[in-house]
């Protein structure tokens, strides 16, 4: 009977990690239950340096002002925006993820939830993916097509044809994707109304967007 009785309790189900495309309030409720850290913080870290890679390798010798140097120095230029993107694609996980984490447990304290901070890293931790599929999928086009590495093919700024500085660069297909997906997250994971959350998201990329207006505009 008391075996029968620990059978019919199941155990949690773990969030999946690409189930973040399809079906993203179910891994944010499981989230909540049981939040995953350190192999979905691999494999995100892992894939963010393939988009990384791929971006070094679809990157034209004219982006990055080396055209006219010899073909030795060309391949040690080039050797060495490679090795720096896989470094940047190693670490930048990490730490975007440590900073919203920790911003986000600010607002969500002052907003009088009890969300811990490994849920909030763990809920950011698993919102990544979505950049990371842009990431990648942005290389591959360039990769085919050519263009500029410093702008998205899935931004306004792609079909405006304007610079990669552009406030309009910062409009991107996964960039809002990942937006909603902060706001859905804030609401099943940290408890908080629909209104502040997604206004929470909202805020956070109108101040990117921002950003890019002042960085536009200086540069």
């Amino acid at each position: 009977m008391e075996a029968e009785l620990k059978h019919e309790v199941e155990e949690p189900k773990k969030p999946r990690l690409f189930g973040m495309i399809a079906n993203p309030s179910e891994q944010f409720e499981r989230i909540k239950q049981q939040p995953k850290i350190w192999v979905p913080l691999l494999l995100v870290s892992l894939l963010f340096t393939v988009g990384m890679i791929i971006t070094a390798l679809s990157m034209d010798p004219a982006y990055l002002g080396i055209e006219d140097l010899s073909p030795a120095e060309q391949d040690m230029m080039y050797m060495f925006s490679l090795i720096t993107f896989v470094i940047m694609g190693i670490i930048s996980p990490v730490f975007t993820v440590l900073i919203s984490s920790a911003i986000y447990l600010l607002i969500c304290k002052i907003a009088s939830s009890d969300v811990s901070f490994k849920q909030l890293f763990s809920m950011n931790t698993y919102i990544l993916v979505i950049s990371v599929i842009g990431l990648i999928l942005n290389g591959v086009i360039r990769m085919i097509i050519g263009g500029n590495p410093e702008l998205n093919v899935t931004s306004l700024a792609a079909v405006l044809n304007t610079e990669a500085t552009s406030v309009w660069a910062s409009i991107e297909v996964f960039s809002i994707w990942q937006t909603i997906l902060v706001g859905l997250g804030l609401h099943k994971v940290a408890g908080l109304s629909k209104g502040v959350a997604y206004g929470i998201a909202i805020a956070f990329f109108i101040i990117s967007l921002v950003f890019a207006l002042v960085a536009s505009t200086v540069v």
